[in-house]
């Protein structure tokens, strides 16, 4: 069994039943009940559709700078779209050329390279540091 597959074994996110041909999706059914288990959530965003083991990689890079640096401290960094997009393109050609594990942190490229795109979209929409190293937040 694949981690995949035991993740879907304990967080079943295809709550569907079929009986004679017809599926009834009891999700679907609390949203428009009128009593019993109600819960309006159709049209908001599903974060169960996230691939657990990216995330989870993804998180131990995060932790494994807040362990390095401090916490939050990728929003500090001056010139950060600059640096970022440098990073996230070392960690991608690192990968491309074969070396899957970074040798200083021992964890994926790849989720490095996550970790740098998500800063590069905060930083793009959200956050820049002014001349004196100050984080101001913008949304755009």
């Amino acid at each position: 069994m694949t981690m995949y597959e035991e993740f879907d074994n304990i967080i079943n996110f295809e709550n569907t039943i079929t009986l004679n041909s017809e599926t009834f999706d009891p999700v679907k059914a609390s949203q428009t009940a009128t009593t019993g288990g109600r819960k309006f959530d159709g049209n908001k965003l599903e974060y169960g559709l996230l691939p657990p083991l990216a995330l989870e990689e993804t998180v131990k890079v995060l932790t494994f700078g807040a362990q390095k640096y401090e916490r939050d401290n990728w929003k500090k960094v001056p010139d950060s779209k600059r640096r970022y997009f440098d990073a996230l393109q070392r960690h991608l050609w690192s990968w491309k050329k074969g070396e899957q594990i970074d040798p200083e942190s021992g964890l994926h490229h790849l989720a490095h390279a996550m970790c740098c795109l998500m800063f590069l979209y905060e930083h793009d929409i959200m956050y820049s540091v002014d001349n004196n190293g100050e984080v101001n937040e913008t949304i755009k």
